[in-house]
This record gives structure tokens, C-alpha cells and sequence, in this order.
């Protein structure tokens, strides 16, 4: 009898993409670096840089239609800048002791999106599970660069957990009901959620998803609950591989505080259009408590736009307007150096606009063109050539382009 896992099994699938481009941002030099907060890492490299974001390799042994007991797997891997950011959300923005300059990004570094197995219980119409790795539920936007509407991440996305580890449940209920239920240790950790020594969080999950008769809309309503405060995605640190940065002004050592996010997105391609036209929304409200006396309670909330219209087989556009607002510098950390982030005294409102031109010419291939416009309270920091003390508001100019090739 052999006592190991056979490897060599039918319908194991091997897919993926490699995704290059070219940036310029308008704002700040090279000498000492701005950032842009409204902006991830690897879409705020100074003045022009050539990317490699990401060569992308899935895995995966998907389960069959069938509702009967069965298994699978599925793993994701990154290679390239995103993998940088991917693997470290907390490590992109500046503070008093450095800087963000281009040498920051890094073509070499490699992030595991994704590793789980996927089970199925033949129980009512199929129960299905996910355990290990996988990626968040909230959000519109995703990981990948080439299945979004534009090339830059959006204001929205860069707050939402990127991934979690835990189980994760789905139920189809019918045609145009399912629904997600699972528990998490919390964002972008593979610990607990506690960032604190003295508590033992975990993450809740759900999600109801209803698709419309016709299946060309979909309305998309998600929730988590942490059992203390949360790792934060959009917060800068520069200690390299820390992804356990808590919200700023949010003391949770004493394993008390929590965190709350729901997220409510939908897409619709109307028929009138002939599927020329897709129309979409994101949302998010989401609040964070101190945890303890001198902390300062953190609430969030914004809102995205967005449209796509197909002009002929080769030749679409994109466009996608966002809002986001804090009632002060917490989330994001965008306060000048000496102001501190989780102070609770000021708001804090971010806008971005994009407009994207896609072009597919070649089977398998993407190619994108880009402009976006940044602005709002304190979106730049490190003007002046001075990277540690000074702010702007915008606003701040983006182009780009990108290549993809698809497998």
C-alpha cells in the first residue's frame, strides 16, 4: 500500500499571465521619493519606471458539476513588484526615518496568493469548502491586474483585506442565491488577528450574492467581523516583511478592540446594449475600535464608479471615479510627520479618476493605456524634494501603460 498522495492525476490545469508595463508619475522626484497615498506601491514608483508587475502561475484541479463528495486544490503564485506589495501591504509609505525611492520595487520577489483545498458535502444542492489560503471576499476589484476594468488598483481596493487564511463555506441556494460563511484568523495574516500579546481574535465572514434572471447583474453584499483590531492594508511601515500593522491610533494590546467592514458591490450589463456596456459600483463602511483608554476609534467609508464600453472587438474603454473618506488620518496614514495619524482631530477625503483604452488585437493578448488624477486632503506626501515634512493636496498625475499575455 502507498502511503502518499498521488500526483500525477487528470484534469490538473496550469494557467497564468505575464503582465508588463511602463509608469510615470507626475508627482515628486527621484532623489527623495513622494507617494501618492491614494496609490499602492507598485502604482506610485517615482517620475518613469518600467514595470514587471507580475508573472502570475495557478494551479488547480477544479471540482466537477456534480453534486456528489469530491475534492480538489488550487495554488496561486506571484513573481514581480505586486508580489512586493502583495506579500507586505503594510511596508509602502514613507515616515521619518525613509523613503519610498524606485529601487523599492522589486521584479524578484514572490508572494503565494493562494493555496486551499476545496471540498464538496453532496448535502442539498452542494455544500462546498475552502481550507488554507485564499483571497478576501470584500471588494469589486481584484488581485490581478488584467481582470480589472484599469491598470492601477483603486482607492477602494487598497483599503480591503487582500487575503485571509481560515475556511471558507459557499451555498448556491438556487439560479440566483448563494451565499459564503467562514472564520479566518483576520487580513493578510497568517497568525491570529491579534497584534496584541494578550488576545486571541479571529475574523467571521459572509457574504450574499443575487444574481438577477438572465444572469447579466449581479449584487454582491459581504461582511467581516474581527475580534480585535485588524491588520490594515493601506497603512505604510518601513520594517520589511511587517503585515501585521494595526490601524494607527488603535492600541490593541489588550485584546479588546474590533474591527467591522461591510462591502456592497454590483455589475450590470444592460440588454439594450447588446453586451457592449458594463456598468459597476463598489462600497464600503467600516469602523475599528481603540481597544483601549487613549486610543482613538477609527471609521471609514467610500464609494466607486465604474464603466466599460466594447466599441468593436479590439478597441474598448474604461473609466472608474472613486471617494473615500475617514474621520481622520488612520487609515491610510497620510498625515505630515509630527501630526499624528490616529489623532481623531481632522477628516481625511481622497478622489481619484481613471480612463483606461484596452486594446485586443491578438488572441490572448492585452494591451492598456492609462491616465488616472489623484487629490484630496494631504494625498501627497514628501513634496518639495523633502519626502518626510512636507504635504500636498494635489493634484497628482498618473499615465501608464501595459502589456499582458495570457495562458
Amino acid at each position: 500500500q502507498n502511503n502518499f498522495v498521488e500526483t500525477a492525476q487528470k484534469g490538473i490545469k496550469l494557467s497564468g499571465y505575464v503582465d508588463a508595463g511602463y509608469s510615470y508619475n507626475f508627482a515628486g522626484a527621484s532623489q527623495n521619493g513622494s507617494v501618492v497615498n491614494s496609490r499602492v506601491q507598485s502604482d506610485s514608483a517615482q517620475q518613469g519606471d518600467f514595470n514587471l508587475y507580475a508573472v502570475k502561475l495557478a494551479l488547480e484541479k477544479a471540482m466537477t458539476s456534480e453534486n456528489k463528495a469530491q475534492a480538489g486544490f488550487r495554488v496561486d503564485v506571484m513573481i514581480g513588484e505586486d508580489a512586493k506589495y502583495l506579500a507586505n501591504p503594510a511596508n509602502p509609505q514613507p515616515t521619518t526615518t525613509g523613503t519610498q525611492y524606485n529601487a523599492s520595487q522589486d521584479s524578484n520577489y514572490l508572494f503565494l496568493e493562494q493555496a486551499y483545498v476545496q471540498l464538496r458535502a453532496p448535502v442539498g444542492n452542494g455544500w462546498d469548502f475552502k481550507v488554507g489560503k485564499f483571497v478576501s471576499i470584500l471588494g469589486y476589484e481584484v488581485i490581478e491586474r488584467p481582470g480589472n476594468m484599469n491598470i492601477t488598483y483603486g482607492l477602494l481596493w487598497q483599503q480591503f483585506p487582500l487575503w485571509y487564511t481560515g475556511v471558507l463555506s459557499s451555498y448556491k441556494f438556487d439560479d440566483y442565491l448563494d451565499g459564503k460563511l467562514g472564520v479566518v484568523n483576520g487580513n493578510n495574516s497568517d497568525n491570529n488577528t491579534t497584534t496584541g500579546n494578550n488576545g486571541d481574535g479571529c475574523a467571521v465572514l459572509a457574504a450574499l450574492n443575487v444574481t438577477a434572471p438572465g444572469g447579466n447583474a449581479n449584487w454582491s453584499n459581504n461582511f467581516q467581523y474581527s475580534s480585535n483590531s485588524e491588520n490594515d492594508t493601506g497603512l505604510g511601515s518601513t520594517t520589511v516583511n511587517n503585515n501585521t500593522t494595526t490601524i494607527a491610533g488603535n492600541n490593541s494590546s489588550t485584546g479588546s478592540a474590533y474591527t467591522f467592514i461591510y462591502n456592497s458591490w454590483g455589475n450590470w450589463s444592460p440588454k439594450f446594449a447588446n453586451d457592449k456596456l458594463l456598468l459597476a459600483f463598489d462600497s464600503v463602511l467600516g469602523t475599528s475600535n481603540a481597544g483601549q483608554s487613549g486610543g482613538q476609534n477609527t471609521s471609514w467609508c467610500g464609494a466607486s464608479a465604474y464603466a466599460k464600453y466594447q466599441f468593436n472587438d479590439w478597441f474598448s474603454l474604461a473609466s472608474r471615479g472613486e471617494y473615500f473618506h475617514g474621520n481622520n488620518f488612520a487609515k491610510i496614514g497620510n498625515g505630515p510627520v509630527g501630526n499624528a495619524a490616529g489623532n481623531g482631530t481632522s477628516g481625511m477625503d481622497l478622489w481619484e479618476y481613471t480612463i483606461t483604452a484596452g486594446f485586443n488585437v491578438i488572441d490572448n493578448l492585452l494591451i492598456r493605456a492609462e491616465y488616472r488624477l489623484d487629490w484630496g486632503v494631504n494625498s501627497v506626501v514628501g513634496v518639495n524634494n523633502n519626502a518626510t515634512t512636507t504635504t500636498s493636496n494635489g493634484p497628482a498625475h498618473y499615465a501608464g501603460a501595459e502589456v499582458v499575455y495570457s495562458f
